[in-house]
């Protein structure tokens, strides 16, 4: 049958989506070609790795971020982020691929927008998706047919499409016709050397077919592996899955640390022992807590979203309770082991070894050493921090002083040290060697002789 021998209304449907296929062939070949312009925004610990792995698979890339300090910073090259070398950023800059904005007008030339926001927990530890919100409504005014956009903030199953998507249709656009909408979960693994952007596999799920294909072309510039899945909501929960698994492990090793101080065990020998199952087991380690944007978030994201329905997520609230104790256990620890000094935590000089939430990196978001220095100042300890990689470190309340060097000399000096961060570059030896009293909450100094008095976290042995 020829278009014209058609049906009326078949002509007619076929009429109708033409403009919306147009537009979504246009765009994947602008994808597909490298010719789009991207646009991310928010140039934080996600947002830059992946402008500049866009940078770098030949798309041009406009980064906007509110920090105008940041953004000048980008201008000439110089990054603040661990994982992305200023000598990247620069290569970038200089290329003419990558521009960075503190104003969102720049969306306007964009054929696609990556929104990497915080999502970060109220003070009651509800979520708090604010900055979604806010980045989404700074951005509206600037979207336009054919462009797509994809939100990679870790949020609650749902937020894509009841808060991203009517704000975008507010603007008389409307999704899998002329805009395009998806969600695709942040994997970024702060100093980890074997994954980065391009070799950690993406997660894509789009309100509509064409939204996910779009979506899947984008990431698939510049990353090997692109995983389809069916909506946004399956997406969003993917996510959440894979830090609620990490939260609820941690959760029962750190209890297994707990039964293992009191049954005269080292905690550490055991799960060594575990791990070497070559199946069915996967090794996690205890510490003073868990802390970063995800672990300690993400799980509360998933809690508070089924919180009206009747369910119970026995496993999160458990894990979350047993996390949330461990600083409190670090504290009392430090406190014992004072005491077996002969020294009384009030008025004692306590020395916070490492204050980032984990091991060579500056990021102290949620650390448990802001609850262990908060614990040990209300008991009327003089704390004092290190850390190689953190300028400035405040707990609630009160600015903690900031020791720039461990010589012989400064370790000697103070009653206890919490090893709360095991950076590597840091002289433990030294530690145990000049240090008077030696509280490991990482298991950093195990096997080193030690002159100081020395305790381990889950070990009783």
């Amino acid at each position: 049958m020829t278009p014209s021998s058609a049906p009326k209304s078949a002509r007619r449907n076929q009429a109708a989506q033409s403009p919306a296929k147009s537009l979504s062939q246009d765009l994947l070949a602008k994808l597909q070609s490298r010719k789009a312009t991207v646009g991310v925004v928010g140039l934080g610990y996600v947002g830059l790795p992946l402008a500049t792995a866009f940078a770098e698979a030949g798309f041009s890339v406009v980064g906007i971020d509110v920090d105008a300090r940041r953004v000048k910073r980008l201008a000439k090259g110089e990054s603040d982020i661990d994982d992305v070398s200023s000598e990247r950023v620069a290569a970038a800059v200089k290329a003419g691929r990558f521009r960075a904005t503190d104003s969102y007008r720049g969306i306007a030339e964009c054929d696609a927008v990556v929104v990497c926001v915080p999502t970060p927990l109220r003070k009651n530890r509800d979520p708090d998706i604010s900055y979604i919100v806010s980045a989404t409504e700074s951005l509206v005014p600037f979207a336009h047919p054919g462009m797509l956009v994809i939100l990679e903030s870790t949020t609650y199953p749902g937020t894509t499409r009841e808060v991203v998507q009517p704000r975008l249709e507010a603007r008389q656009l409307r999704i899998g016709e002329n805009v395009f909408l998806a969600f695709s979960p942040e994997r970024i693994d702060p100093a980890n050397k074997k994954f980065g952007v391009k070799n950690t596999p993406k997660v894509v799920g789009g309100l509509t077919p064409d939204c996910t294909k779009l979506a899947a072309a984008l990431y698939g510039a510049a990353v090997d592996t692109v995983v389809e899945v069916s909506s946004p909501e399956a997406a969003e929960m993917a996510k959440l899955l894979e830090n609620t698994f990490r939260a609820v492990n941690i959760g029962l090793v750190n209890e297994i640390a707990l039964l293992c101080e009191r049954l005269h065990l080292d905690v550490w020998e055991v799960v060594r022992a575990a791990a070497t199952k070559p199946f069915g087991f996967m090794p996690f380690t205890p510490g003073p807590g868990i802390g970063g944007h995800c672990i300690p978030v993400d799980p509360l994201y998933l809690s508070w979203r089924v919180r009206g329905m009747d369910v119970k997520t026995r496993f999160i609230d458990i894990a979350d309770e047993v996390n949330r104790a461990m600083p409190a256990h670090t504290a009392n620890g430090v406190a014992e082991l004072l005491n077996e000094c002969g020294k009384p935590v009030k008025g004692s000089s306590v020395l916070l070894l490492g204050v980032a939430y984990k091991k060579n990196v500056s990021d102290v978001r949620e650390s448990p050493a802001i609850d262990v220095a908060k614990l040990l100042h209300e008991r009327g300890a003089e704390i004092t921090y290190f850390d190689p990689h953190v300028e400035s470190f405040q707990a609630e309340g009160f600015q903690v002083p900031r020791t720039l060097k461990i010589d012989p000399k400064s370790l000697s000096s103070f009653d206890a040290i919490v090893i709360l961060t095991d950076h590597t570059g840091v002289d433990y030896a030294a530690v145990l060697q000049h240090g008077k009293a030696v509280y490991d909450a990482r298991n950093a100094t195990s096997g080193m002789p030690s002159k100081a008095k020395r305790r381990r976290l889950g070990s009783g042995v």
